[in-house]
């Protein structure tokens, strides 16, 4: 079986469902990749310690306000994972113990993209929290993920590379791009395209536009866990959307895949 990529992708709000260049970007995305077996997500809107898994069969998550009441209705209903749960708490060391959660289902972070990516809903997902903020710690985790991708599992970190909403002055999909969001986005660019781990990792103290780019960083983290899934974290991974500076309501698109 060929080894499956692991991805970093943004997600966006609900209305990213009817955003039809986004929506095409991610669609042609999935189209390239070979099919998964089961997919593994991580999004920034999970943060539970210790490891949480989400549970199959459980309803949505509806962590959003004010949008469309359509979107509320919405479902995404997928087959069991519950082996892919079994198989990745065995893959955690006595270290970091997994909570198999008994009715969570996936948040936006997770249902948005992969309803559009996979719109039959008939690949296995699972949810995993995001347990910490600490990139070493993330990498690790995502070190340990690294052999589902040889069982034909898609890892995916979902986020947004900037996400700085209360900053936001206009929200609108075409809205330009504030200053600390076009800064954050290229600094990451130059980071992710020479393969340098240890300067994203250190992104408080690094890189311009913060900390307006990421008020709360939750968004931009679940990359560590896409980085350290990488056969090699220090190899410039594939951008997939946004090589060029796409932006979105202001917010960067920018997502890559890594070997």
């Amino acid at each position: 079986m060929t080894r499956m990529p692991a991805l970093y992708i943004g997600h966006g709000a609900p209305p990213l469902l009817d955003d039809p260049v986004w929506s095409g970007q991610l669609r042609s995305l999935a189209a390239d990749l070979p099919r998964p077996t089961a997919i593994l997500i991580v999004s920034a809107h999970w943060e539970s310690a210790p490891v949480s898994l989400s549970a199959s069969g459980a309803p949505l998550v509806y962590d959003f306000g004010g949008f469309d009441p359509k979107y509320y209705r919405m479902t995404y209903e997928t087959p069991d994972a519950s082996a892919l749960a079994s198989r990745v708490a065995a893959m955690m060391p006595s270290t970091e113990p997994v909570h198999q959660h008994a009715s969570r289902g996936l948040d936006h972070g997770a249902w948005v993209p992969l309803k559009i990516m996979y719109p039959e809903a008939d690949i296995p997902v699972l949810q995993m929290s995001l347990p910490t903020q600490d990139p070493a710690r993330l990498l690790a985790l995502g070190e340990r993920l690294r052999g589902l991708r040889d069982e034909g599992v898609l890892v995916v970190g979902s986020g947004f590379l900037t996400h700085g909403l209360p900053f936001l002055r206009e929200f609108r999909i075409e809205a330009d791009a504030p200053g600390w969001s076009r800064d954050f986005d290229a600094w990451a660019g130059e980071a992710l395209a020479r393969g340098d781990v240890d300067e994203l990792a250190a992104y408080t103290s690094r890189a311009p536009g913060m900390p307006y780019a990421h008020p709360t960083v939750e968004h931009y983290t679940p990359l560590f866990v896409t980085l350290g899934a990488a056969s090699d974290p220090g190899q410039a991974p594939e951008q997939v959307i946004g090589a060029d500076g796409e932006f979105w309501m202001g917010l960067s698109k920018r997502s890559f895949a890594v070997a």
